[in-house]
């Protein structure tokens, strides 16, 4: 299989730690963002959305969204409940991701690292700030409740909150506030076959 994608973005980073903890063999074909690689033709004949990170399976099927992919590619891992309510809660914390914590945390990341923090994004930038630190309040409540977001187990849950949280400071945000998603982060780092995003 190949995977399409950018090793710095949480989206993309995601995947390729799911494939570094269930040893799942592929090859990684990095995308430019911003050199605009993700809309020429080539991609978006693959990707219609022009958008990574995008697998394409060795018959050709291709599959978007970072947390589609990583929910298909540990299906049978224990990074799945068996259990179909755990699993609801899996994902009820990977819309949470998409809806409340990667808009604020990864875009206010992508302003300072991506862009340098230009005058004329500093109000999107600020505006971020409010928004990311709520979304840490509801993780750090959670984690200070159990060391993973669903349980005692690491799940595709921990896997799509990571990808932005552990580089939030990137995006302006103290995670020395936080001591449980610290502890967390620590704890993920520690689980054999673990990959950084560096």
């Amino acid at each position: 299989m190949k995977i399409y994608g950018d090793i710095q973005s949480g989206n993309c980073y995601k995947v390729k730690l799911v494939c570094a903890l269930c040893n799942i063999p592929h090859e990684w074909i990095h995308v430019d963002i911003l050199a605009g690689e993700t809309q020429q033709p080539e991609f978006l004949d693959k990707n219609p959305n022009g958008k990574i990170p995008l697998l394409v399976l060795d018959d050709g099927r291709s599959l978007n969204e970072s947390n589609a992919i990583i929910n298909f590619l540990a299906t049978g891992s224990p990074l799945i409940p068996d259990d179909a309510f755990l699993y609801a809660k899996v994902q009820q914390w990977q819309f949470f991701e998409q809806y409340s914590h990667e808009p604020y945390i990864a875009v206010a990341r992508f302003i300072n690292k991506y862009l340098g923090l230009p005058d004329t994004q500093r109000a999107r930038y600020e505006s971020k700030q409010a928004g990311g630190h709520k979304a840490l309040v509801i993780m750090e409540q959670q984690l200070s409740q159990t060391p993973y977001l669903v349980g005692n187990s690491l799940s595709t849950a921990d896997i799509s909150l990571y990808g932005y949280t552990h580089v939030a400071d990137e995006g302006g945000f103290d995670l020395s506030l936080y001591p449980s998603i610290q502890a967390w982060i620590h704890r993920i780092q520690q689980i054999p076959g673990y990959v950084s995003m560096k």
